[in-house]
């Protein structure tokens, strides 16, 4: 049987005319998705396990406005990211924690010139700040000494210079970190920024997820580890194409710490 989540929305915290600490903007991504649904139930499993004060839009949230704004129609992405910004300036939100990158980037540096101005964090770096505070605690557990190598997401790494915040979590899982050879500000992108998720690639000689699938088998690691449900993607077929699913796994860094304890 499948265990209850607790995920309380903002209508609900405005009904008893109380705030939370933290607004989860979830993203269409971790609403939609399989795959990164669990992702989004491993994150508020987290939260709930740090007794966190946090509320989710629901029904409310709408897309971000980033694949319309990458892919040249910045009318809908205006209209898109108005829709939010007035939706969460009625509820008074201040902090906003997502475990996308495409909607960390863009609700933080994108949504303040249109009048929606947060603080807002990645889900690694919002966890980091739990670990510092005493808030939560993350063991080795299951993980302990495995070797994993992390794929730097776009908007995450080059975009807005974050790499130590997941590293220093898989660190706390006792894991033996193999970097990639493009890794940081040199690291490859998975192919599905820009819109291109949503689209087939154009004709080539390899498909760009295939390629940094490849530059992870290299390091002979058990798990490929990440922090956007759209490298999720990327990286899970690719590893689905090279016939590796039998020696690597594909996994967000909070669905790592959720499950290390568990045995």
């Amino acid at each position: 049987m499948e265990e209850t989540i607790k995920v309380p929305t903002m209508a609900e915290y405005a009904a008893q005319g109380k705030q939370p600490e933290v607004l989860f903007f979830v993203g269409c991504a971790g609403s939609f998705d399989d795959r990164a649904k669990k992702i989004t139930k491993a994150f508020v499993k987290l939260l709930n396990k740090a007794n966190i004060d946090f509320a989710v839009l629901g029904t409310e949230e709408g897309c971000n406005g980033d694949p319309a704004k990458r892919a040249g129609n910045e009318f809908l992405f205006q209209m898109q990211a108005m829709m939010n910004i007035e939706t969460m300036n009625a509820y008074g939100i201040k902090k906003i924690v997502t475990a996308c990158p495409h909607c960390f980037n863009t609700l933080g540096n994108e949504y303040p010139e249109l009048g929606g101005k947060y603080e807002v964090l990645h889900h690694t770096q919002f966890l980091k700040s739990l670990l510092k505070e005493g808030r939560l605690k993350v063991e080795g557990g299951k993980f302990k000494g495995k070797k994993i190598t992390f794929h730097d997401p776009c908007y995450l790494g080059r975009a807005n210079n974050e790499y130590e915040a997941p590293r220093e979590l898989l660190e706390k899982l006792e894991v033996e970190l193999i970097e990639m050879r493009r890794n940081k500000r040199h690291g490859m992108c998975c192919g599905a920024g820009g819109a291109q998720v949503f689209k087939e690639p154009e004709p080539g000689t390899m498909d760009v997820n295939v390629k940094r699938t490849e530059h992870a088998m290299e390091t002979n690691s058990e798990i490929i580890a990440t922090g956007c449900p759209f490298c999720m993607m990327m990286m899970t077929d690719g590893v689905k194409a090279k016939n590796v699913e039998s020696s690597m796994e594909v996994m967000d860094i909070a669905e790592m710490i959720a499950q290390a304890d568990e045995l």
